[in-house]
């Protein structure tokens, strides 16, 4: 069965995009925004979202340098908190 990326509720991308680096940086992971941008938080969080040059990685914009594990982890992330909010507010 292929999967789809399509989202139910399309206005909620930039809240779970938000929540993306913010885990990845919780988790140490050295990731920039790319060529999107998230209502300034480029600027708000740059440092703590891994916009930082790291001597072992240099700068990386994106996803494609990590392991399947570590993207993974922030995507399992994701749906423990998705679902601990929909616990919450039943």
């Amino acid at each position: 069965m292929a999967r789809s990326n399509r989202k139910v509720v399309p206005e909620s991308r930039q809240m779970l995009d938000q929540m993306k680096y913010e885990i990845a940086a919780e988790f140490g992971l050295n990731v920039g925004y790319g060529g999107r941008s998230l209502a300034g938080a480029d600027t708000e969080f740059g440092s703590e979202l891994g916009e930082v040059s790291d001597h072992s990685y240099g700068q990386y914009k994106g996803w494609g340098h990590l392991t399947s594990r570590e993207n993974g982890s922030v995507g399992g992330e994701i749906t423990k908190r998705l679902i601990r909010q929909a616990q919450q507010h039943l």
